[in-house]
């Protein structure tokens, strides 16, 4: 999975320059005000990006309706997480508690270049509430096309800023932009936070196994049709209280009837299932490949969750059955038979639900969160084999935790316990109130054990590389990283130590004090006050090793420095002929590299070769029984020119997923030398969803293994050179894993 936080960083500052165009309504939507050839009015081109060369204007041509429409213009070789964007700004009255849809038409021409819609909701405080900007589905077709973005205005939504993207060197065209209420948003009285009695802990894990067996894999037209989102929080609240089995078997059946009429919930033995009159030709159950969420942070999701429709050839699959308490179980259908009319039996249609926002200052929505992320993992996650984890043990975990949090901020961190406990390195948890992070201008890393300055940049006065860490902000540092730490999810300590010094470094205000043993003075402490400013992402000066300042470097005659994570895709054409006619090769993986890395491997190859093993769950059957994959991968074809000199990968832990696909080429097909340390050992296509509440989840929803069928999940790509920084050599400013890279690529990559 690409990672867009760069991309956010740089949308973050310019959209803040927006606030000027604040309206009601869009201005000028279809571009036909105005004059022909400048900035269409009502919207802006931040004057950094025209400073750039990108371009957005007023045309007449090649418009989709009406007279005008907006074209921008892109750059071949743009500064550094630069784009093109077209910016409108303006305030949330009238929108607010509504299901809002943005649409727009758009087309894009050129080679390598790909367009954008965004939609982001800001807060008076400038958090974020929401964004979409289509990373995941860019706009590539150069036919008119519509688009759209849906998502609820929240009551503490300020401002509603969008815009269009506009990537690589073509155009784009955009027309008639459209921003529609769909409808209203309802609200509730926040229930207060108390702690679970051993009873409710009993009743709301029976509700939290049921709701999944049936959510998930009761195939009935009402389930499919049902707003999950209010069932869990409905549910929770109706469940709880039962004061004994009897009274929660009663409450369940209440509850769950009309989303799944043939289920059955009984203690002892199983009831007989309901006879069926007529037998319709048909069976509808579903097929999951991996999970496919309603929920999906993600506009495309290659995970899908179809109910497949299949002629009868016998009896229907016995219903599955399950424990859900002491003393009671249920019996869950996977198959229903189904007729022109629908699933049978046929119930009456339910009206269309009314929509509700929830926040989790109520104490319901927080443990019904717990109840829909518990099962996602629990019947999906293809990890569980490897990390061992006793998933079971942490429902009850996360619904105490969540039965007495303080509120949003406080359940943010359950949710991290929860996604941390399952030892996956793309797990993450995004909370309602997003800010931009903030650093001080140095960089900070652990190496050999302690927590080091590693770089400092020209702001970072009293404080060198090699300093060692004490205190942050008075906090002595075990206890700062081992709090941090029970936060991070992560597959391998390599992994977990990458996660762990970018989280230690964000600022919690506009300064940052750091109480330090200097390496100069060795025994000595002083405390350095540094000012906080935006994260910088790719710049040679922030990295934790002193890189070269330049991206492709000569270090020797004849052999070559490559920084794979900063070189663009469209500066690889005029690379590859200089590569060609290298002696030796040095590239960096140290990282997320884009499309760059793979380029790099069709230079090396002379065969067509493949990439790992990718493994997407197929997942018949609730708890994982007779759970399997579907096999797929990719081909990557030889290009010229070849490169034939001696060639060396750097890398270590902060190479994930993208970066240890290319890593695992290089190590089944022994395609260059590895110098430095194992990568971060998490790999596979991420399938992010959404809770109530304005929380973002994310998780591996694939199992990836080596070429050769064995685990890479907590072990990743490993060197075959090993190397490792030390405080002396940070102290002196070195690349101890470069240098060591350049020797073995000196000595023939051997």
């Amino acid at each position: 999975m690409k990672d867009n936080r760069c991309m956010k960083s740089v949308l973050l500052a310019i959209l803040l320059a927006g606030a000027a165009l604040a309206q009601s309504k869009f201005a000028n939507p279809g571009f036909e005000q105005g004059n022909a050839g400048g900035v269409p009015t009502g919207w802006m081109l931040p004057q950094m990006l025209a400073d750039a060369g990108f371009g957005a204007k007023t045309v007449e041509d090649n418009c989709r309706t009406g007279a005008r429409c907006a074209m921008l213009t892109g750059v071949a070789n743009p500064p550094q997480n630069m784009f093109g964007n077209l910016i409108q700004t303006l305030p949330t009255a009238g929108y607010k508690l509504r299901r809002i849809r943005m649409t727009a038409a758009i087309r894009v021409e050129g080679e390598a270049t790909r367009a954008q819609m965004w939609l982001r909701l800001d807060r008076a405080d400038r958090s974020m509430a929401f964004l979409e900007n289509m990373q995941r589905n860019p706009v590539i077709s150069s036919e008119w096309k519509t688009y759209s973005i849906t998502t609820d205005v929240p009551g503490d939504a300020a401002t509603i800023v969008a815009g269009f993207m506009l990537f690589g060197p073509g155009k784009a065209w955009v027309d008639d932009v459209t921003l529609e209420i769909l409808d209203e948003i309802h609200t509730e009285p926040a229930e207060a936070a108390r702690p679970l009695t051993a009873q409710g802990l009993t009743n709301l894990t029976a509700f939290a196994k049921l709701y999944g067996y049936v959510r998930m894999f009761h195939p009935s037209d009402e389930a499919a049709a049902a707003d999950w989102e209010r069932f869990a929080v409905l549910g929770v609240r109706a469940v709880e209280a039962a004061e004994s089995i009897a009274d929660l078997q009663a409450r369940l059946t209440k509850l769950f009837q009309p989303v799944a009429p043939t289920l059955q919930i009984f203690s002892g033995a199983a009831p007989a299932a309901p006879a069926v009159s007529t037998k319709p030709p048909h069976f509808i159950r579903y097929e999951h490949q991996g999970i496919g969420l309603l929920e999906s942070a993600v506009t495309y999701n290659l995970y899908k969750s179809p109910r497949a429709k299949n002629p009868v050839s016998g009896p229907l699959p016995e219903p599955f059955t399950a424990s859900i308490a002491p003393g009671l179980r249920a019996g869950i259908p996977l198959a229903l038979y189904v007729d022109d009319d629908g699933t049978l039996p046929h119930t009456p249609r339910s009206p269309k639900p009314e929509l509700y926002q929830y926040s989790a200052e109520d104490r319901a929505v927080r443990l019904a969160d717990v109840v829909i992320a518990w099962n996602v993992f629990q019947h999906f996650y293809p990890y569980f084999d490897v990390v061992k984890t006793d998933w079971a043990a942490e429902l009850p975990k996360g619904l105490r935790a969540a039965a007495t949090d303080a509120g949003p901020v406080e359940f943010e961190k359950t949710l991290a316990r929860m996604v941390a406990a399952l030892k996956d390195g793309h797990g993450r948890v995004g909370g309602p109130n997003a800010r931009p992070q903030l650093v001080p201008p140095v960089t900070l890393d652990w190496i050999e054990g302690q927590f080091l300055v590693t770089r400092a940049q020209s702001a970072a006065q009293g404080i060198a590389p090699g300093d060692r860490v004490l205190k942050i902000d008075g906090k002595p540092i075990d206890q700062a990283a081992a709090e941090a730490r029970a936060l991070i999810s992560g597959a391998t300590d390599q992994w977990i130590r990458s996660r762990l010094a970018a989280d230690l470094s964000v600022c919690s205000g506009a300064r940052m004090a750091l109480e330090i043993e200097p390496f100069s003075t060795p025994g000595t402490t002083r405390i350095v006050d540094l000012p906080c400013g935006p994260r910088k992402f790719k710049d040679p000066e922030t990295y934790t090793e002193p890189r070269p300042t330049n991206k492709i470097t000569e270090l020797e005659p004849g052999i070559f420095y490559v920084d794979l994570d900063r070189v663009a895709d469209a500066e690889w054409s005029a690379l590859a002929p200089r590569l060609a006619a290298a002696k030796g090769i040095i590239f960096d993986m140290r990282g997320y590299p884009g499309q760059s890395g793979v380029l790099s491997l069709q230079h090396i190859t002379g065969d067509t070769i493949r990439s790992a093993k990718w493994n997407v769950p197929s997942v018949p059957k609730p708890d994982r029984v007779d759970f399997g994959f579907t096999e797929s991968g990719w081909d990557l074809k030889p290009a010229e020119p070849r490169f034939k000199a001696p060639r060396v990968f750097l890398t270590d832990g902060r190479a994930i997923s993208y970066a240890e696909t290319v890593m695992g080429i290089v190590e089944f097909y022994k395609l260059g030398a590895i110098v430095g340390g194992p990568t971060a050992g998490t790999n596979g296509n991420v399938n992010p969803f959404r809770l109530s509440g304005g929380y973002n989840l994310s998780w591996t929803g694939m199992k990836v293994l080596k070429h050769d069928g064995s685990q890479h999940h907590g072990i990743g790509i490993l060197p075959t050179h090993p190397a490792s920084r030390t405080r002396k050599g940070v102290a002196e400013g070195k690349d101890e894993i470069l240098q060591r890279g350049l020797e073995v690529v000196k000595t023939g990559g051997r």
